[in-house]
């Protein structure tokens, strides 16, 4: 897990309603109304764009197309950290929230 990039997300999410952290895939994702939202991998961010905004996503800086074991998984991109100040991050969450937003809670009885 890279914890400098967890840290960078606890810090954005600070005083966030609706989320919680939960250790994945050798990282740390962040939830929201237990859905997933975004994350860190090895050296990268993970946001969660969906299908709709996967295009979108991608024509942005440091954004690649995430791949996870051998199959492209569309709606989800990797971001490199070198490309997120302080307001790229929070227009990466913005992004990921505008579809993981629209999505049921888990959980919810």
């Amino acid at each position: 897990m890279n914890e400098d990039l967890a840290v960078r997300l606890r810090k954005a999410f600070a005083g966030g309603k609706n989320i919680s952290e939960k250790r994945m895939f050798g990282g740390v994702c962040f939830l929201l109304r237990g859905n997933m939202l975004c994350g860190t991998g090895k050296t990268d961010f993970m946001f969660r764009v969906g299908k709709e905004q996967d295009a979108e996503a991608l024509s942005r800086k440091g954004a690649r197309p995430m791949d996870f074991t051998g199959k492209v998984m569309k709606g989800f991109v990797w971001v490199d950290p070198a490309s997120c100040d302080g307001r790229a991050l929070k227009r990466w969450i913005e992004i990921a929230e505008k579809y993981v937003g629209r999505l049921p809670a888990k959980g919810a009885k």
